[in-house]
């Protein structure tokens, strides 16, 4: 017997996907544990729905194996399947006069029989999953008539109250706000932890991804071409070359996307550090006014920021004083400015230098 089979969770064995007889993605292998969560990323187009899909055969496989629980997809019924596999996916349903709570309460006919009548038990199930996503407020409300938002937390209590061992969710933040979005994570990493579900699913927002997947898959539009913990993923250019950013665009670390500034000489100097100066840098970024920022010691939160935006940055070696050098560049650069900005309040024994920068910039009628 192979691992693949004898493997608990989803797994997929040299897997091909795509549209009709035309193969998108080849040699796709995952496994999707239980307790833990896989996320897949990517550009858009590059195939994550199309691997989702395939998994949950709302397209056909063009090749490879689907194993859940050990057992392939091909040698179960779709009874069998739907008592193993729950799904959210981004295509909106649209029942007629269902209210919220009998489209959660689908989840459980692969349970009901024929009849598909549920008994106090399937209903505890449904309002337990109703209230584990926040939908108690829309739940007798029809299911046409409320928001994309909404809806999605709906799907997703249908999934949770189908109570299956793997979760496949496509795109589950999309039309959320910024505080459902955190719900709707919190709860995908609860059901992983508490009730040990394997959870494979899409993301876009990748700040998300670090926060709430054990293993990152990389799709980039021919197969799967790294697979890691997230701290693997996200560090380094891999994510920057995945979808084809610049390195200094993208803080791995953070997660933060970056536009790119203005890098013609700068009109601005600004002396910053500890974080003060960030809504400067986007202020002058917004209004495409070039600037220099210093001195940064490397370690500084504000250090990626200024690489990004600065047109110049004047950067001090972490946990070392500032040194002559970097001020004598720091007043070079400061000559040829119009205009400085401090942000800094405080001075300390390691950035003495920025506060005599300060008062440089004061003396020439510069600082605003």
């Amino acid at each position: 017997m192979k691992f693949s089979e004898r493997k608990q969770g989803l797994v997929t064995d040299k897997f091909k996907v795509g549209y009709g007889k035309k193969v998108i993605l080849s040699n796709v292998n995952l496994m999707a544990e239980p307790g833990r969560v896989l996320t897949l990323i990517g550009p858009n187009g590059s195939g994550k729905s199309t691997i989702l899909k395939s998994i949950v055969k709302q397209l056909k496989s063009l090749g490879g194996v689907v194993y859940l629980n050990g057992k392939a997809t091909s040698e179960m019924k779709e009874a069998e399947i739907a008592k193993s596999l729950s799904m959210v996916m981004t295509e909106h349903i649209h029942p007629e006069l269902m209210s919220c709570r009998d489209v959660v309460a689908t989840g459980r006919y692969p349970y009901t029989g024929r009849l598909g009548i549920l008994d106090k038990q399937d209903w505890k199930l449904v309002d337990e999953a109703i209230t584990m996503v926040h939908a108690e407020e829309v739940a007798e409300q029809s299911f046409t008539r409320i928001s994309d938002g909404q809806r999605q937390r709906v799907m997703l209590a249908r999934a949770i109250c189908q109570d299956t061992a793997i979760l496949v969710l496509d795109e589950p933040t999309s039309y959320l706000d910024i505080r459902y979005k955190l719900d709707i994570l919190n709860s995908i990493r609860k059901l992983a932890r508490e009730r040990n579900i394997a959870v494979i699913m899409s993301l876009h927002e990748l700040d998300l991804v670090q926060k709430v997947s054990d293993t990152v898959a990389c799709v980039d539009g021919t197969t799967v071409s790294h697979i890691g913990p997230p701290e693997e993923i996200f560090q380094g250019s891999l994510v920057q070359k995945l979808y084809g950013i610049e390195e200094k665009n993208f803080d791995s670390m953070l997660g933060i996307m970056q536009m790119p500034g203005n890098k013609a000489a700068p009109n601005v100097f600004v002396i910053g550090g500890g974080g003060a100066a960030i809504p400067t840098y986007y202020r002058l970024q917004r209004e495409h006014i070039p600037f220099a920022a210093g001195i940064l010691f490397e370690n500084d939160v504000e250090y990626p920021v200024a690489t990004a935006l600065a047109s110049k940055v004047i950067t001090a070696k972490a946990f070392y004083p500032m040194e002559e050098a970097q001020l004598e560049e720091a007043k070079k650069i400061l000559a040829g400015c119009e205009t400085c900005i401090c942000t800094c309040e405080n001075f300390g024994p390691y950035n003495m230098l920025n506060k005599e920068l300060r008062s440089l910039a004061e003396e020439q009628g510069k600082l605003k």
